[in-house]
């Protein structure tokens, strides 16, 4: 038996990744999967956190004072970019699609990183300002 068959597919798979020559649109699209998947995980946290208010509302009142810790402040920031990446990357996707955005694809991915990036920083000053 060979090395290479040996291997599961997993690994196969990161192989590929590795090997492969990733362009801007390649970027675009691992980051638009990730903060898919991050934003999946998210909801299956928020439904946890939400069965708080089945013990009472002691009980939940002092998960919302948990939530409004310096740490947790930080996770909402970074949920709050991973919305609006996936959502301006997402719109950048339907403009690619639907309308004549590929011979643009470049230039609109470029201005959702930008736009991105001013949008996290406005909501970072929003969310911890009175820190």
């Amino acid at each position: 038996m060979s090395l290479q068959n040996s291997k599961s597919a997993f690994s196969r798979w990161l192989d590929v990744m590795f090997r492969y020559r990733k362009h801007s649109g390649s970027w675009a699209w691992i980051l638009h999967r990730l903060t898919g998947l991050g934003l999946t995980a998210y909801i299956l946290l928020h439904i946890v956190a939400l069965t708080g208010l089945l013990k009472g509302e002691a009980a939940f009142n002092e998960e919302m004072r948990l939530f409004s810790s310096p740490v947790f402040l930080f996770g909402e920031w970074l949920l709050g970019a991973l919305v609006m990446f996936h959502a301006i990357n997402g719109v950048r996707i339907v403009l690619i699609d639907f309308g004549n955005g590929a011979r643009y694809h470049k230039q609109i991915l470029i201005f959702v990183y930008i736009f991105s990036v001013i949008i996290v920083a406005g909501m970072g000053y929003l969310i911890f300002r009175h820190i």
